[in-house]
């Protein structure tokens, strides 16, 4: 595995329609599972007013702002709907049942929260 790809835990700890935050030096990522069991993960911030979106409603592929309803794609971070904006989106891989994220240059991972 590249060094661009760092392992945050394990599979089963991501609840089925909710999510797990990565805290880094900088910008959290939110991890999420769907009801189907895909993960996906995105800054932990909403393009709108910087809500948590690791604290919204996971339906579909998608997850709702907790602060203002904003629903954001999971699959590429646009905002649904007549809003506009965009969550940067982080790649993630499901190996062994061990979840990782691809690294954005700017981010250092530094441990998980649930």
């Amino acid at each position: 595995m590249s060094q661009n790809w760092i392992e945050v835990g394990h599979l089963e700890d991501i609840p089925y329609l909710g999510s797990r935050v990565v805290k880094t030096g900088g910008t959290d990522i939110a991890i999420f599972k769907t009801a189907t069991g895909a993960v996906f993960a995105l800054e932990d911030k909403c393009p709108h007013k910087g809500g948590p979106l690791s604290q919204g409603i996971v339906h579909g592929k998608s997850v709702s702002c907790p602060l203002h309803n904003w629903n954001i794609s999971l699959e590429n971070g646009e905002v649904l709907g007549p809003d506009k904006g965009c969550s940067p989106v982080i790649r993630t891989q499901i190996i062994g049942g061990k979840v990782f994220l691809e690294r954005p240059p700017h981010i250092k991972a530094t441990g998980t929260d649930g």
